[in-house]
This record gives C-alpha cells, sequence and structure tokens, in this order.
C-alpha cells in the first residue's frame, strides 16, 4: 500500500516518558508512511531505546517543551517529505485515522487537516477541563479572526510548504494553538475532520496535574492574544 496520491509522509511523534505507550503506537503507523521521528523531550524511561527498537528515528531534545520538541522533529525531516503529520506518543490518537486526515490534503482541498476529537471519544479521555480550555480557545479564535474551530486536538496533518509559511515558533503548550491562529491569519484552507481518541497510557504532563493545566491554558490564551496585536500592528504598518 502507497500514501494517498504519492504524499511522501513524515510523521512527528513528540514523547517524553512514553515507553509504555509507545508498543501500542509505533507499530499501528502504516508501512506507507516514508519516516517517523520520535522526539525524545529530556526522557528518563527508556523512551528512546522503545522508540529505536520499533524503527523510529529518534532525535533528541533535552530542553524542555512540547513546541521544541516538534521544532526538533521538523527541523528533522527529510528534504523529500511533501506532507507531515504530528500526534502525540501516548496512545491517544489512532494511526488507522491518518488516510482519513490525509485524504483532503491529496485532493488538493486542504493544507492544513485538524483531527477533531468530537467522535468516537473514550469515556474520560477528554478531561472537563480539556474540553473547558478548547471552547474557550476556538470561541477566542472566532471572535477575533472568525473562523470556527472544535478543537485544539494535536493529531494534524498539513503540508510542508504550508507549515514553512507558518514560521512556528512556540515552545511550550501553546503550538497547537499558535497553528491554527497563524493559518487563520494566512487563509490557509484548513478542515477539521472527526477522529477517535483514547484514555492515554500513563499520567499526562499537562491535564494530569493542576499546575500543568494551569500553566497551558494561560499558554494558549497568551498566544492567542499576542497573535491578535501581532495581526494588529501589522494592518497599521500595511
Amino acid at each position: 500500500m502507497t500514501a494517498p496520491a504519492g504524499l511522501r509522509v513524515g510523521v512527528i511523534i513528540p514523547t517524553r516518558n512514553e515507553a509504555l505507550a509507545l508498543p501500542s503506537v509505533l507499530p499501528a503507523i502504516p508501512p506507507w508512511v516514508a519516516e517517523v521521528i520520535v522526539v525524545d523531550n529530556a526522557s528518563n524511561d527508556g523512551t528512546p531505546e522503545i522508540a529505536r527498537r520499533y524503527g523510529a528515528r529518534v532525535v533528541s531534545e533535552p530542553r524542555r517543551g512540547y513546541g521544541r520538541a516538534c521544532l526538533a522533529g521538523i527541523a528533522a525531516l527529510s528534504p523529500d517529505v511533501d506532507t507531515v503529520i504530528f500526534m502525540d506518543g501516548d496512545a491517544s490518537d489512532r494511526p488507522e485515522d491518518m488516510l482519513r486526515l490525509l485524504a483532503p490534503i491529496a485532493a488538493g482541498e486542504a493544507e492544513l487537516v485538524i483531527g477533531a476529537r468530537t467522535l468516537g471519544v473514550e469515556t474520560g479521555a477528554l478531561t472537563p477541563q480539556q474540553r473547558f480550555g478548547n471552547a474557550l480557545a476556538c470561541l477566542l479564535i472566532r471572535l477575533v479572526w472568525g473562523v470556527r474551530y472544535t478543537d485544539l486536538g494535536p493529531f494534524r496533518v498539513i503540508r510542508r510548504e504550508a507549515l514553512a509559511r507558518l514560521a512556528m515558533r512556540d515552545e511550550t503548550w501553546g503550538w497547537t494553538v499558535e497553528m491554527q491562529v497563524r493559518a487563520a491569519r494566512l487563509g490557509l484552507r484548513v478542515q477539521e475532520l472527526p477522529v477517535g481518541y483514547r484514555r492515554r497510557i500513563g499520567i499526562s504532563k499537562i491535564s494530569g496535574t493542576l499546575s500543568g493545566t494551569i500553566r497551558a491554558g494561560w499558554k494558549i490564551i497568551w498566544v492567542i492574544g499576542a497573535e491578535a496585536l501581532d495581526g494588529l500592528r501589522a494592518r497599521r504598518r500595511s
């Protein structure tokens, strides 16, 4: 089996202490994926060794931060990869949904496709604070940019050329919302498609703790505000 429309697909999986989950994640990635990069973000549980055992290329990013890990993965992509999939390494995302997310990219109908965790969510997979934070962030994005999103889910597909245009820079928990806000600002063709979502293996580094939830929530709001101000300054200069 080959990737849709001959796309050259690379998968980036940011991880920190996901040794228990990766044996469920990596074997489920379709064989037509050209490159699987697991970014080790200061793990101490043997995550890199597990990733290599299952055939992934491991990139080390010792500075903690989800965005830093994603940026390190992008920098390590092979030059011939033209489409990038981001997914978590905790077994909550379903690799079998990759084909659904890639379809609009292959058809030339979208440059960014976001996996919306609106259907097939296992009970307890999304915490109340995650649901509230997603709803608030999506509401703010719609009020400022007029673009309707339903989720900030980590499972997403983007054309590499479009990713370069976004000039991503967030280094921590604002990564996903920064991508969606910048896509709205640039007028990228974006689609949301429903994906399944399972209980993660292990404890979340963000929603699993009160302090992590507060920091992530604050960072998301900060990114939306900073991008809004940046857009306002750009309009004034033009």
